[in-house]
This record gives structure tokens, sequence and C-alpha cells, in this order.
């Protein structure tokens, strides 16, 4: 099964506790499977080590593998076909492609083309005329900033999507491929 997993990391505390911990969000699409304590063990090949209680193998994308209590990975994971808009937009700029389920057109989907950052864009390489000749005008290239876009029912690529409120608020966002 593949999940979005999110969670705080780090100090529960306010920012400048006393142990100097500092708080992190993290959000990671990983792929799970039911597993229990002294499952992951023996899958590891190690001893027994602790009480034996249900939880998930976890497998992030780089390959790393760990195990999670079960009750703490509910908490912080849904499966990939009910993520919140927060959700998608965090999967967006891992690179991944979200459409709603409840949309009408078949194949619509967006992604974040720049999700790495801003980047320098020689003027030959931009689209629209009045962009080209901005950047030409301005060193030879532009600065362009990350946007979403999405892959229309038509074919057709739209730059700039914009979300409605109904797309903010829904829990039916799914990855694509």
């Amino acid at each position: 099964m593949r999940f979005l997993s999110h969670g705080a990391i780090g100090s529960n505390k306010p920012k400048g506790n006393s142990n100097g911990n500092k708080r992190f969000i993290r959000v990671n699409v990983v792929d799970a499977e039911p597993m229990t304590a002294y499952e992951f063990d023996e899958f590891k090949n190690r001893e027994h080590s602790g009480e034996n209680c249900d939880g998930y193998k976890v497998v992030y994308d780089d390959g790393y593998v760990s195990w999670c209590p079960k009750a703490r990975f509910e908490e912080v994971s849904r499966e990939i076909d009910r993520m919140t808009f927060g959700m998608a937009i965090e999967a967006m700029k891992k690179g991944h492609k979200v459409a709603r389920k409840g949309w009408n057109g078949k194949g619509m989907w967006l992604c974040i083309p720049l999700c790495d950052g801003p980047k320098e864009i020689p003027a030959t390489d931009i689209w629209g005329k009045p962009n080209a000749e901005y950047a030409a005008q301005n060193g030879g290239k532009a600065k362009v900033v990350p946007y979403i876009t999405m892959k229309a029912a038509d074919g057709s690529i739209v730059m700039g999507w914009l979300a409605s409120q109904t797309d903010m608020l829904s829990d039916d966002w799914v990855l694509v491929g």
C-alpha cells in the first residue's frame, strides 16, 4: 500500500525549549505493509527486542526500510487516495503528479515543474514573447519561480492553475502515475 506519511519530528516543546531541540515537519511517500515488531526483527535478521506489537514495515522511495508502531503510523499516515490539499502540495513539491478523485475530466493532473525552487532560464527558452523580451533585455535570462500547472482533459497544459475553495478543502486528492 502507498501512503503519504507526515508528522512532527523533534521536541513537542515550543521553539527555544531548554534542551535546544528544533521541531520539524516531514512528508514522505512510502510503501507500507502490516507487520508485527517480531516479524520485522526476523525480516532484519536480528534478535527480538522488546514487546511484540502490531505495526508496519515502511519502505521509503530511496529504499530505506523502518518499522513503526500501528497507532503512530496510522496517526501520521494516509493512503494516497485520500490526501488533503496540503498533502497534495507537498507531494507535488517532491516531484509527484496529483489529481482529485472527484474531477470530471479524464487524465487530468497537477504538477509543479520547478519543484526544486526558482531557476534562471535563458531568454531563448522562455515561453511567451513578452517574457522572452524581458529576459533578453535583463542580461539574457530571467528568474522563474515555481508554479502549478494542470494537464487538462483536452490534453492542453494550463499554466498557473489556481485551486477553488472546494479543491482546497477536499480530502480526495490522489497521486497519479
